[in-house]
């Protein structure tokens, strides 16, 4: 597979930013565009389907895939909880003629642009401050306490590598994040 010739769109933020959302408003407005499923060594939600939030490999699964050099890029982002792009999930979306999005955690986004060079969009999404970062993880509901405390100090670090990226995209109201963020991909796209 020759992963350097086909273009990709990488969209990295700490966890509250708001890529996710902008991600899937993206792909509604470009049909050209195929999301690329993550796979991950956590426990799948009761909501979550394997093969489409992500492929969960469990800690062993991902652990022995590594071995196997299936993947493009992984990341232990937190203690056991591993991340990664699979290679096969690439070639599946390049045969298809579309053009993969990621929507990745920060080291992982880095890796990626490394690995494809200019053939790549990096996008950085930054919320206007970690404090409303904070108030957007905790209205979620979905973490504990403890989890968003982790978070929100990993996100000051993430915040320290937004320059690594092409551009950075401040969320400060979503409307126009994603319509900054459509401007962006439709230049990318026409090059």
């Amino acid at each position: 597979m020759e992963i350097n010739k086909n273009k990709c769109i990488i969209f990295s933020a700490p966890s509250g930013a708001g890529k996710t959302t902008i991600v899937h408003y993206l792909l509604d407005v470009f049909p050209i565009l195929a999301f690329s499923v993550s796979a991950c060594s956590r426990e799948k939600r009761n909501y979550e389907t394997d093969g489409l939030h992500y492929h969960f490999l469990g800690i062993e699964g991902f652990k022995k895939a590594i071995e196997n050099n299936e993947f493009i890029e992984y990341e232990e982002v937190y203690k056991d909880n591993f991340y990664g792009t699979l290679k096969s999930e690439l070639k599946k979306i390049w045969d298809q003629k579309k053009v993969v999005i990621f929507d990745v955690d920060v080291i992982g986004g880095i890796h990626l642009k490394e690995t494809f060079g200019n053939n790549a969009l990096s996008v950085f999404v930054q919320a206007p401050s970690v404090a409303e970062l904070e108030k957007r993880l905790r209205s979620r509901q979905t973490e504990t306490e403890e989890k968003i405390l982790t978070r929100i100090k990993k996100a000051n670090h993430e915040m320290s590598f937004a320059n690594s990226f092409d551009k950075i995209l401040i969320n400060e109201n979503l409307e126009i994040a994603k319509k900054e963020a459509a401007e962006l991909v439709s230049k990318f796209l026409a090059i």
